[in-house]
């Protein structure tokens, strides 16, 4: 017989279905993603800490797990919602299923669930406290759980997921990504790259070492005069989960390279460098995750298809005259990419490192690469 699972939501909605992967009990802020594929580069994507995901595409799973694609060391989020997950996957690059990888790396799945009303749920109400359980099926219980679990505002959940010391970065794309991606050309000299790790996808440090960088991690939490002490010729501020508000320490690190350093940031790193300047970050009823985010460089009129996963954004209207917004998101009219005037700094709020996801916007990493002289 199947062990029976159930999501409880904080205002009262249950769903019942059936535990694949491990079993337990889990909690954190439900959310949904639109993806049809990428589910190992979203169970392995550190900004998903603290989060049940929800995936939208109904069967999730048939093309199985590979160490390749992993965008991390280890799973990041607390729990998986699907609607059908397949058990035999079929994909040559496969080397186990999606129910034996959240088995074996202590993740609670649940399947069977009505998703397309679980998401509806979620759009109308917002993004919401969850438990998933198989041990604990009483509704109640569940629910008072879910109530009074910690959420995601106010948490720093950047310390959960960083490194603990710094260390340099060989690998580079794997042959596929460098198809795909056209194989830009490497710059003159060797420019050294300093990411800051607040939870960074490994793709993104693949990138930078393709196009000729050397680069060193350091943790989320290096202060400037850290960072400096490695001689950077630029900065790069990663993705990472959760509320940037409480991340003061990352505010000042920051603040202390602005103008010292050229910075390109991704992600949670865009929020950062816009609080760094003086702007305010408010939470989005309930956020962008999927590969199907269309975007509107202002500089170019062109559209891009970009891969987001954030909830938080910045605000426009607290946004200092310095920053100019590149990016608009075109489905919401939220912020998607600033520029600094007066200072060699820009970021943007989805992930132009395509892994999951289009690779419209993976020329970032060349204007980035320009300023390191």
């Amino acid at each position: 017989m199947p062990t029976v699972a159930k999501l409880a939501l904080e205002d009262g909605r249950i769903f019942t279905g059936q535990a694949f992967g491990a079993e337990g009990e889990v909690d954190g802020e439900v959310v949904f993603n639109t993806s049809m594929t990428g589910y190992q580069e979203i169970l392995t994507d550190p900004s998903y800490c603290g989060q049940i995901v929800t995936m939208t595409y109904p069967l999730i799973g048939n093309y199985g797990i590979n160490p390749a694609d992993a965008e991390s060391a280890r799973v990041a989020l607390q729990g998986f919602v699907v609607r059908e997950v397949c058990r035999r996957p079929s994909n040559f690059r496969s080397t186990q299923s999606l129910a034996d990888y959240l088995a074996e790396t202590g993740v609670i799945g649940i399947e069977g669930v009505d998703t397309r009303a679980l998401v509806k749920h979620i759009r109308i109400r917002g993004a919401m406290k969850g438990v998933l359980s198989t041990v604990d099926l009483d509704d109640q219980s569940l629910v008072r759980k879910a109530a009074e679990g910690a959420g995601l505002v106010g948490r720093d959940l950047v310390r959960e997921v960083m490194p603990k010391t710094a260390f340099g970065w060989d690998e580079g794309l794997s042959e596929w990504m460098k198809t795909a991606n056209g194989n830009a050309p490497a710059p003159t000299k060797t420019p050294h790259v300093v990411a800051i790790d607040y939870g960074m996808k490994w793709n993104i440090p693949r990138y930078l070492r393709e196009l000729g960088c050397r680069v060193t991690i350091v943790p989320g939490t290096s202060t400037a005069e850290e960072v400096l002490q490695h001689e950077p010729d630029g900065v790069f501020l990663s993705n990472g989960p959760g509320d940037p508000c409480p991340l003061t320490y990352a505010v000042e690190t920051i603040q202390g390279l602005l103008g010292r350093k050229p910075i390109f940031g991704i992600c949670l790193g865009q929020q950062l460098l816009g609080l760094a300047a003086g702007g305010e970050i408010y939470k989005l009823k309930f956020g962008h995750r999927g590969s199907n985010q269309p975007v509107l460089n202002r500089r170019t009129g062109k559209v891009e298809i970009t891969t987001q996963n954030h909830g938080f954004a910045l605000q426009p209207d607290t946004l200092p005259a310095n920053i100019e917004v590149t990016h608009i998101n075109l489905n919401d009219q939220t912020v998607e990419g600033i520029r600094l005037k007066d200072y060699p700094a820009f970021a943007v709020q989805y992930h132009p490192e395509a892994s999951a996801g289009p690779h419209d916007s993976h020329y970032l990493f060349s204007e980035f690469i320009s300023l390191l002289r």
